[in-house]
């Protein structure tokens, strides 16, 4: 069960690849579908397509639909970094949704159809110093009572088919009952 339905933030891009690489390149749309995620993507799929998750039985694919919120860009900026979207393996950039804040199970509404549900966290990994040297230390750090902060995106399951746009609305529906922390996935 969820919440009623807040509608705040946008998409900015939408990404995919269809083959491993860091990047993914920006689409005038992708279609998102359920037990898939983003048609054409190399991390589609019900199992894991990570490759550095995969074995010979993959787990379920709870790394469907990456997203990123452009916020992030932003503030690697000021340090002097530039990163655009899709560049950091994401699907969807958003902006005005504080991804990294919502709880596990909620459902983020995208476009006129589709939904996808958050999964967790997406964990940095060295990739990212090789995409740009020294990146790797603004997107993990340390709050203040010394728990990690990993701010490269979260990770969804798609709930609801559709196709997703730049400019497209973001509708939020958060889980009702106590929150559950995102956590790594």
């Amino acid at each position: 069960m969820t919440a009623p339905l807040d509608a705040s933030g946008s998409v900015v891009a939408v990404s995919r690849s269809a083959r491993h690489a860091f990047s993914k390149v920006n689409q005038p749309e992708v279609r998102i579908a359920v037990g898939v995620g983003v048609e054409g993507d190399a991390h589609s799929g019900a199992a894991v397509q990570h490759l550095s998750h995969r074995r010979p039985a993959p787990p379920p694919n709870l790394r469907q639909v990456h997203l990123i919120h452009a916020e992030l860009f932003d503030e690697v900026a000021r340090a002097g970094f530039t990163v655009n979207p899709g560049e950091l393996g994401e699907n969807v950039t958003t902006r005005g949704v504080d991804l990294l804040a919502l709880p596990r199970g909620t459902r983020l509404h995208l476009g006129g159809r589709a939904v996808v549900e958050l999964t967790g966290l997406r964990n940095p990994c060295k990739q990212i110093d090789g995409f740009q040297d020294g990146l790797m230390r603004l997107l993990v750090g340390r709050a203040a009572d010394g728990t990690i902060v990993r701010k490269a995106g979260v990770m969804s399951i798609v709930l609801v088919s559709g196709l997703v746009r730049a400019d497209d609305p973001i509708g939020i529906e958060l889980p009702v009952g106590a929150h559950e922390a995102l956590v790594p996935v």
